[in-house]
């Protein structure tokens, strides 16, 4: 079928016509052409193809996409406008410091913002993604008791976590304790203490978590962690759930990293550039990366690079500035009002799909939400159907599936995050979908296991295509 619908190619055909050459041409453009096997094909038909390919493909411009806990929003294309003027894109790292005072003005502003959203003292722009702002608090974290003469070599996390928090604590050496969540959703209290000891180092917790859900006991947390000698890491990747509201410093954090491609503007996926930038409360300042970005009496900035406690460096340079320039023209563009707005709007539409939905399928955690909320499939294993199934169908109602079979505490899980940006028109669409899947599961239960119907690939064999992948043709 593949070849029906793309193969393009005639014998003869060109997609150019150029006047003869008055010089011998070396070697004979048929030749290279036959020698790397390039199609032969008319210019509209080139044009057409691509276009058509790029028309398959879903985006945030052509759809909505519900993934839970990764925030795909639509982003302001004016920053994406100002992170193209030549004035940043050419700038190089490398250039004196007078060249660069522009760039680091706005590091240095953009730094003191993110601290006043978060309570945190200072933050480094070096790390270039949520995990890897992870393992920068770590590292920075047993810097800070490594010089206190503490051996500690364990992290506590929850069992609704990212899995990125057990994959950064593995690479710092430490070992992973899970915590159990209680029936409200979570931090288990009893079990938090019964797994506290000496050699813990920290707990890493996401809040609100990927539940969704804020965690009502945060303080009580807070307390027993640091009593015990830890201290506490904020996976910043659900801020936009509190953003404006609620600060992580002021509930007992003391080291926050924020993922600037999910909550401040900047496209997420596609493996382009992302930033997680990681703040500190004021004792684990002297651990932070070098260089930090500093203004002398005069009113100039520069780079400092004498911090003797410093971990070193995390990455190249200052991290993606072009991404902390997109969060810098973002949080200008919002202010304090804007930013609350912004979540006061997430959790609105969370709650709202989440009341259009509820009955439909299981809710496991029946709570009051955040910016996202997890669903349970689990009722529908009767027809033999499980929660790919349901992903899968939703294709067919032109709908990009929400994150699925996360959190692994809830048995088939939805994760759904309809993020600010979306209309109440969109969201009642796609409750309308989920419903009508629903309806689907329990009336013809095959028409989920055979789907999707209507996209230009079918359902493949996932086992054969992750053991046996073509990746070329």
């Amino acid at each position: 079928m593949s070849e029906l619908i793309f193969e393009k190619s005639k014998k003869g055909k060109t997609g150019f016509s150029l006047p003869e050459l008055d010089v011998p041409q070396t070697p004979p453009p048929f030749e290279v052409r036959q020698e790397i096997g390039l199609p032969e094909v008319s210019e509209p038909e080139v044009v057409r193809h691509f276009t058509l390919l790029s028309q398959k493909n879903y985006s945030v411009d052509t759809g909505f996409y519900p993934l839970g806990s990764c925030t795909m929003k639509y982003n302001p294309k004016i920053n994406e406008d100002l992170a193209r003027m030549k004035e940043f894109a050419l700038l190089h790292p490398e250039q004196p410091e007078g060249t660069l005072q522009g760039a680091l003005e706005l590091l240095y502003h953009l730094e003191r913002y993110l601290a006043e959203i978060t309570g945190m003292s200072r933050f480094t722009f070096q790390p270039a993604a949520g995990a890897h702002g992870e393992l920068t608090g770590l590292l920075l974290i047993r810097a800070y008791m490594d010089e206190r003469g503490e051996k500690k070599d364990t992290v506590l996390i929850p069992d609704s976590a990212h899995g990125t928090n057990p994959a950064s604590a593995a690479l710092t050496g430490c070992q992973v304790i899970e915590v159990k969540s209680d029936q409200r959703g979570g931090v288990d209290l009893e079990d938090l203490k019964s797994k506290l000891s000496p050699k813990v180092m920290a707990l890493m917790l996401t809040n609100p978590n990927t539940l969704g859900l804020f965690d009502e006991n945060i303080l009580e947390v807070s307390r027993l962690v640091h009593e015990a000698g830890g201290l506490l890491y904020y996976d910043g990747a659900n801020l936009n759930g509190i953003c404006g509201y609620v600060r992580p410093g002021d509930t007992g954090f003391d080291v926050v990293h924020l993922n600037l491609h999910k909550t401040f503007s900047a496209p997420h996926g596609g493996g382009g550039p992302g930033a997680g930038p990681v703040g500190v409360k004021e004792a684990l300042v002297p651990y932070l990366p070098v260089p930090t970005v500093e203004r002398n009496p005069e009113g100039k900035f520069y780079l400092q690079w004498e911090r003797p406690k410093s971990i070193g460096m995390v990455r190249s340079f200052l991290g993606n500035f072009l991404v902390a320039l997109k969060a810098y023209a973002y949080i200008l563009t919002m202010g304090g009002e804007g930013l609350k707005r912004m979540t006061e709007d997430a959790v609105l539409n969370a709650n709202y799909l989440l009341h259009l939905l509820r009955g439909h399928y299981q809710l496991p955690y029946d709570r009051i939400c955040k910016h996202e909320f997890v669903l349970s499939t689990s009722p529908l294993k009767e027809y033999n159907l499980k929660v790919t199934d349901v992903a899968k169908r939703l294709l067919d109602y032109g709908f990009h599936a929400p994150t699925i079979a996360f959190p692994l505490i809830v048995e088939g899980a939805l994760m759904i995050e309809p993020t600010e940006t979306e209309s109440k028109e969109t969201l009642e669409a796609f409750a309308r979908a989920l419903i009508q899947i629903e309806e689907e599961a329990r009336t013809n239960p095959e028409l989920l296991r055979e789907a999707p119907h209507n996209t230009p690939v079918r359902r493949i064999d996932e086992v054969a295509a992750n053991r046996n992948p073509i990746l070329k043709k």
